[in-house]
């Protein structure tokens, strides 16, 4: 292990946390898998490609780490499985397939391996290179430190020293969370409400979990950059605002949209890492021009900004562990480098490689770059079909190629759907259970480890985890707590079904009964 990684305890940072609560709740899985493909074309050296994949992994270490929970803390520690780092011969396969495949093979943040790099010989001068990283080690703004890196070590460029450890990079993050804390929850007060409610087009339900996913792509107009600078606002706002525009269109009052916001800084952006935080936008109801309406997401993402390192779970009470925010989600990735140069060959890229799943109902992604801006809509097939996501794209491109030929265009003058009536009653929370008459065993120690991890004096017995502002970290020392006094093992799917002391208490003398 290199010394940009400090020992062999660092604590991971808190969106590694969250992903890995979910993860070990059955909750993740192949939807936090980022493929990444590189095409060769000319007489490749496979052998100094694989001697580049190696280097990247010593300048990069987090491709090697695993994450273990030790005392109710969770650290980065070495994996007792590196990545895997190998050629094979696919002469006749299909590319797509190769990414499939190696995309679906599984990854472990708990032994390893986190990441897989394979080179596949399709002819004699056509080679691909797959790689795949677990999402808790990698994000957007990797790829391309990847790709920059694997270029250098192939061309015999030295890497560039990182300019601070990785252990050390995630203590100030943490430290800066810790500082904004009490801010960002007054922030979140009066604007996160975690609503399900949806209106699209082709929509049977709502999902906010991971699932299996479709997809379909389209191309962003390529004057999208003039209207934006026309507006004053840049092309991911003119974006943001047009897809919220579209989701008030179809009914959707208030509807917040969960964005990817990096967050990186000057420190960290050589870092291949985790460096992202999911958080809910949300908006007044479009009016006035497009532009005043643009100007009015910009501002209120740059109110966001200010806390995109702080997770909304610790910030506010009643986000339970899942792999989207709100139904809606939106990433955008800005691309300034030119592709990667690999001496001898010529090296294109596939920064979009989908990984097939989805983590809520519908996710938009955005690459942009030099040539073109791609665009990907990934959805849950099981709550939205195909021809509804189509709709989503069509009204989206007819409406972006609306305002790109009039910024100053009106809201009520662009070429809007008609309101999409509810295909489905919202779920509602079902009554608590009535209580036993049978006292619970294990009740009393279980609500005292509850108040010493929640900090709280008093908490009644069916009082849910989550909504007294309980989160990820809180499920591991409670689990922490309870293996050290009462001699039993949870697991963490329980607090997803069961929040509650009662539930908790319920679990441990099933355990314990189970030991005897």
């Amino acid at each position: 292990m290199s010394a940009t990684l400090i020992g062999e305890g660092e604590q991971a940072s808190l969106a590694q946390h969250g992903m890995w609560i979910t993860e070990r709740m059955g909750c993740g899985g192949r939807v936090y898998h980022m493929p990444l493909a590189i095409r060769f074309d000319g007489p490749l050296d496979v052998d100094r490609l694989l001697a580049a994949c190696h280097e990247v992994v010593r300048a990069q270490p987090l491709l090697a780490a695993a994450l273990a929970e030790r005392d109710g803390v969770l650290r980065i520690v070495p994996a007792a499985v590196p990545p895997p780092i190998g050629t094979e011969d696919a002469s006749g396969r299909d590319p797509g397939e190769l990414v499939e495949h190696v995309t679906s093979l599984p990854l472990d943040l708990e032994s390893g391996p986190a990441a897989r790099f394979t080179v596949f010989r399709l002819a004699p001068e056509r080679h691909l290179l797959v790689f795949v990283a677990h999402h808790a080690v990698f994000d957007g703004m990797s790829k391309d430190l990847l790709v920059r890196g694997l270029a250098d070590a192939y061309a015999g460029r030295p890497s560039p020293a990182l300019p601070l450890p990785y252990g050390e990079a995630v203590a100030r993050e943490n430290a800066r969370v810790e500082e904004l804390l009490g801010e960002a929850a007054e922030f979140w007060r009066d604007r996160w409400r975690d609503r399900r409610e949806l209106r699209l087009p082709g929509l049977s339900g709502v999902s906010i979990r991971a699932a299996h996913g479709d997809a379909v792509d389209f191309a962003l107009p390529a004057d999208l950059a003039v209207a934006a600078d026309k507006m004053g606002v840049t092309r991911f706002e003119l974006v943001l605002a047009a897809v919220h525009t579209l989701l008030a269109a179809y009914g959707n009052e208030g509807a917040a949209v969960a964005v990817d916001m990096s967050a990186r800084t000057e420190e960290t952006r050589g870092h291949i890492g985790l460096f992202v935080n999911e958080l809910p936008v949300t908006v007044p109801a479009p009016g006035g021009t497009f532009a005043e309406f643009a100007h009015a997401v910009r501002d209120e993402l740059r109110a966001v900004y200010r806390f995109r390192q702080v997770p909304l779970a610790r910030a506010v009470g009643g986000v339970s562990p899942r792999t989207a925010l709100t139904p809606v989600s939106v990433s955008y990735r800005r691309r300034e480098e030119d592709e990667p140069a690999f001496p001898g060959v010529t090296a294109s890229v596939d920064w979009m490689s989908f990984n097939g799943a989805v983590r809520g109902t519908l996710h938009l992604q955005v690459v942009d770059a030099r040539d073109g801006i791609g665009a990907r809509l990934q959805f849950n097939p099981l709550v939205l079909s195909r021809a509804g996501c189509e709709s989503f794209a069509e009204h989206l491109l007819a409406l972006l190629r609306a305002v790109t030929a009039d910024p100053d265009a009106a809201v009520a003058g662009l070429p809007l759907p008609s309101p999409v009536e509810p295909a489905f009653a919202p779920a509602e929370e079902e009554p608590a259970a009535a209580a036993t008459g049978g006292a619970v065993p294990y009740l009393a120690e279980v609500g005292e480890i509850w108040r010493e991890v929640l900090g709280l004096p008093e908490i009644g017995p069916d009082d849910d985890l989550f909504d007294l502002g309980g989160h990820s970290l809180s499920i591991t020392q409670i689990i922490a707590k309870v293996r050290e006094r009462m001699n039993v093992e949870l697991s963490f799917d329980v607090f997803f079904d069961e929040p509650t002391i009662n539930g908790i208490a319920a679990e441990v003398a099933r355990l314990r009964e189970e030991a005897c």
